[in-house]
């Protein structure tokens, strides 16, 4: 069983090296105050003149410069290259629940590791959080205060079947897949309760229901 590194009460803001929106961050500390960074995200952390409570990846992409700024004892490498510095950084946080930042944008390879880790089953509910939008991991049934018109998206990462209350197409009966049918571009028509029978699938919603979603996974600890 792995020691964590952070281990709190809290829900926890994780911040990547990728596109970081302006507000984003500041957005994701006003709900999950304890900052912590995936490797070159302490960069980002302190340009936003914040300095991460710890700091986990192989550090390939922390310059000497970022990593002379940091407390020393707020670094904590993880020596190997199988996985991608946003899991590395799960695996060693004990929360209620993550908002990742800076894991969006800029590159699509990255946004592809990141939503496949977002389906690799670690102990902690994440958040993806970009400029307009909010992704998570579908483990449970989740209820939303979606307004009428709102983009719903769901997208399988492995063959899925759900429910859906809410939704203008509803999901009942379908099973989706990435090699086959899909769930992008659904739409609310109010209120929305969504719920996946296997792990796999991905929802997409309007960043507004950021604090909401928040609330609907995160663990009680």
């Amino acid at each position: 069983m792995n020691t964590k590194i952070v281990d709190v009460p809290e829900p926890i803001t994780l911040v990547g090296g990728g596109e970081v929106a302006s507000g984003d961050l500041e957005a994701a500390l006003a709900l999950a105050p304890v900052l912590v960074a995936a490797d070159g995200g302490a960069a980002a952390a302190l340009a936003a003149g914040q300095v991460p409570r710890a700091v986990i990846g192989d550090f390939d992409s922390l310059s000497d410069d970022v990593r002379g700024q940091l407390p020393p004892d707020s670094l904590h490498p993880v020596a190997e290259q199988d996985s991608t510095d946003f899991d590395k950084a799960l695996r060693m946080i004990a929360a209620p629940a993550v908002l990742a930042v800076g894991f969006l944008g800029a590159r699509v390879d990255h946004q592809l590791a990141a939503f496949s880790t977002l389906v690799q089953g670690h102990d902690v509910p994440v958040v993806l959080v970009g400029e307009t939008e909010v992704i998570f991991h579908l483990t449970r049934a989740v209820e939303l205060p979606a307004e009428a018109g709102e983009v719903i998206s769901l997208f399988p990462m492995q063959e899925v079947q759900g429910h859906s209350e809410g939704l203008e197409w509803p999901i009942d009966g379908l099973t989706m897949s990435p090699m086959g049918r899909i769930g992008t571009s659904n739409r609310a028509t109010g209120p929305v309760r969504l719920e996946a029978e296997g792990p796999g699938l991905l929802a997409i919603v309007p960043r507004r229901l950021l604090a909401d979603v928040l609330g609907a996974v995160r663990l009680d600890r």
